[in-house]
């Protein structure tokens, strides 16, 4: 594996990190600013709408120079919004520090992953893709927990000290190591939005927002869950968050050893099973050790999909891939709002704390059934054109790799 994949997965392992751990400091921050819970919650919003906002904004920038430059400066703008939020006088301004640095996650992750992919021969592209994105999972396994002890020890801003150090760490990483790959010629905001036109290239994003919806139903939720309903004590979810990014882990890297091979597969494999344990996990939640395996299995589950959806657009928008891949990223983020708000509603509608979960399951069936519609499609525009169709991509596309 090329060196330069390292240097993308620690600003991966930044990133991953500063989205996820503010979950763990939320009560914290808003003692600090003298706000309630639901109000500080705006910090996990703002930072996702953040995301999908600035994913397309970024890329449509960034293909003005070339994909080295324009990592090193998402890096630098990720560093800038931490230092902000360590240092906010008030929480308005830590507000405006988190979509500062959200706005460099969408475009990392989608410019990152067409540079990941070029790095590698064409039969390593998912591989590739999906060591990048072991640093979001890993940042899930050590950097968040590690996070929310050190702000819930020595304060909340300590961690977002730490949290822009990380980016600098990843910043003269992708200086050092990632090669000057040539701006992209005749690259078109015009071409780029072409691939928008593609209903497979949608297909794949809508997989993506109602999949991942599908995880983060329960995964938002899973403080009050836990301990109203297994009876876990407070200081025991910090854990259960360990073994939900194990599982990320793990899943992302079968992800990525599969989506090369049997793409299409292997989404109906996930998204099926991921389905049936999030239905589930309203029966599972009653007994702590069936919770703690299903959060490990939600885990890995969730994140098989990721690397196989992230190469089913580079393919399907062969050609434009950087603004697609970006946006698909938004897609993620997307799903994550959309399902914490939509488990909101039958949390507060009085369902009780694992409706959330039956949320997640109808997600996820729905993600499946747009699976299923994309590989009908493909074999029908197939048939019609006498082309020969795999997993992906039709095989006389695939030969051609972008740079």
């Amino acid at each position: 594996m090329p060196l330069a994949l390292l240097a993308l997965a620690i600003g991966a392992f930044g990133i991953g990190t500063t989205e996820f751990v503010i979950m763990g400091l939320l009560p914290e921050v808003a003692g600090d600013f003298g706000v309630s819970i639901p109000t500080a919650g705006f910090l996990v919003t703002g930072y996702a709408l953040g995301v999908v906002l600035g994913a397309p904004l970024m890329t449509v920038l960034g293909t003005k120079v070339s994909r080295k430059r324009m990592l090193m400066l998402l890096m630098g703008l990720f560093i800038v919004g931490n230092l902000l939020s360590a240092l906010a006088p008030a929480f308005t301004v830590m507000l405006i520090g988190r979509v500062v640095a959200s706005l460099a996650h969408g475009a990392f992750f989608g410019i990152g992953s067409v540079v990941a992919a070029d790095l590698v021969a064409p039969d390593k592209k998912a591989g590739a893709i999906a060591m990048m994105f072991t640093g979001l999972t890993v940042a899930n396994v050590v950097g968040v927990p590690l996070g929310t002890f050190v702000g819930q020890a020595a304060g909340w801003r300590i961690t977002f000290g730490i949290v822009a150090a990380l980016g600098l760490v990843g910043l003269a990483g992708i200086a050092k190591l990632v090669p000057d790959m040539p701006k992209q010629q005749g690259v078109r905001l015009r071409h780029e939005l072409a691939a928008f036109k593609n209903a497979q290239v949608l297909l794949a994003m809508a997989m993506t927002v109602l999949g991942f919806g599908g995880v983060f139903a329960a995964i938002t939720y899973i403080a009050p869950m836990m301990t109203h309903v297994a009876g876990f004590a407070d200081g025991s979810v910090t854990w259960l968050l360990v073994l939900f990014g194990l599982g990320m882990v793990g899943g992302n890297l079968v992800g990525g050893k599969y989506a090369d091979r049997a793409l299409m597969p292997l989404l109906y494999v996930s998204l099926g099973a991921l389905a049936v344990v999030l239905a589930l996990f309203t029966l599972t939640a009653h007994n702590k050790v069936l919770a703690a395996v299903t959060i490990a299995l939600i885990g890995a589950l969730g994140f098989a999909t990721v690397p196989p959806l992230q190469k089913r657009v580079l393919d399907q928008a062969h050609g434009a891939p950087t603004l697609a891949s970006a946006v698909n990223i938004g897609a993620f983020n997307l799903g994550n709002a959309l399902s914490a708000w939509l488990g909101g509603i039958v949390i507060a509608a009085g369902f009780g704390y694992t409706s959330p979960n039956w949320v997640g399951a109808a997600l996820a069936t729905g993600a499946l059934l747009l699976a299923f519609l994309s590989a009908a499609l493909e074999r029908r525009a197939g048939e019609s054109t006498g082309t020969v169709v795999t997993g992906a991509a039709p095989v006389e596309q695939r030969a051609v790799v972008h740079h």
